[in-house]
């Protein structure tokens, strides 16, 4: 029998696993897996982002449920105390064959994973990767935030930017969400980066006296509202109106740019010059009312006069994938335990090969 992982890991015959389960020679782990639960614990379904991972996870969990060979359910919750306590709560039950798959609400949730993993219960990860359990993880699925930074600097370097030109990057938070997503712009443009493949060329180059040029918004936290008061702010100076790439670290801050461009807080004039300037921006996520923008659905009057407009993939469909790792996992096949689905740009060209929330 070869690799045969089962919740704890690797048994020899007649071994017992902690939730009370024999596993015997001969014994594969799909068949001592069968009927196995999954709990999949995420945040509320709410709105946005978030919300959104919840609604996904339904879709996976009713396949799962119609195949028939392992059951799944969804608990979600409005906090990461309330998250904490329903493991518990699970952990104290009947726990035979259950398996877990957590989109962690924040760090604090680390306790209560190490609880899962000391019950010899496998888990998958999902999107916040807690790096002092991530070892134990079957796998820890991710999307590339780095990797967002490197699609939009590619982007805008496909469009025609040029080293030292002026861009203006709208962050999400102070977390290392938003470092990152920073620092994969600039490792492109420095060519430390590829993307699909490609590194940038070597006359496109930005030295750091370049990077200078690029100013960054502080925190928005991650609200359209937020990024709409910033841009209208901006745009009270005349001069920036100049800038031609706007770097928005989500697409609900790239709708800010854009409400606030369809508004009546900017000056008629500097809202013209901005728009004859053929500006570029970029979002990331898959948020439907951004890309109803990129399908010629609404907001075309100030659309077309943009050179370029983008999201980069960062979709909360990405649970889907962390459930099936979870199957995969107990069907006895190979997972790959740092999960990280690639980056992709989706413009007006490509929207209808995406989904959106």
């Amino acid at each position: 029998m070869k690799g045969n992982k089962i919740l704890a890991g690797v048994l020899s015959a007649g071994m017992v696993l902690s939730s009370g389960t024999a596993v015997f020679a001969g014994e594969t782990e799909a068949s001592a897996n069968a009927g196995a639960h999954i709990y999949v614990l995420t945040s509320t379904e709410d709105h946005g982002w978030t919300g959104s991972v919840a609604t996904f996870a339904k879709e996976k969990i009713k396949e799962i449920n119609d195949a028939g060979t392992y059951s799944a359910e969804l608990i979600t919750a409005a906090s990461a105390a309330d998250q904490i306590t329903q493991i518990e709560d699970i952990l104290a039950g009947d726990t035979k064959n259950a398996a877990f798959v957590i989109q962690p609400l924040d760090d604090t949730v680390q306790s209560a994973i190490q609880e899962i993993v000391d019950a010899g219960i496998p888990y998958v990860a999902f999107d916040r990767i807690i790096d002092a359990v991530s070892s134990t993880a079957v796998s820890n699925v991710k999307g590339d935030n780095s990797g967002i930074g490197v699609a939009a600097a590619s982007y805008f370097t496909g469009l025609g930017m040029k080293p030292g030109d002026a861009v203006y990057v709208y962050e999400g938070d102070t977390s290392s969400v938003t470092t990152l997503r920073d620092q994969g712009f600039t490792d492109y443009l420095k060519g430390n980066a590829e993307f699909e493949g490609k590194k940038i060329d070597d006359d496109l180059k930005w030295s750091d006296d370049d990077l200078k040029n690029i100013t960054y918004s502080g925190a928005m936290n991650w609200s359209r509202s937020d990024t709409k008061t910033s841009f209208e702010s901006l745009m009270g100076d005349p001069k920036n109106a100049d800038i031609k790439w706007i770097y928005a670290e989500d697409d609900e801050l790239a709708m800010g740019v854009l409400e606030a461009l369809n508004g009546g807080g900017i000056d008629d004039a500097t809202k013209q010059k901005f728009l004859d300037n053929g500006p570029a921006m970029t979002g990331c996520g898959g948020l439907d009312e951004y890309y109803e923008v990129l399908r010629g659905n609404s907001y075309q009057d100030i659309a077309k006069k943009f050179s370029g407009l983008c999201s980069v993939t960062y979709s909360p469909a990405m649970i889907q994938t962390a459930i099936q790792d979870m199957v995969d996992h107990l069907d006895g096949k190979e997972v790959t335990q740092d999960h990280v689905i690639a980056c992709e740009n989706v413009t007006a060209d490509n929207v209808a090969d995406y989904p959106s929330f």
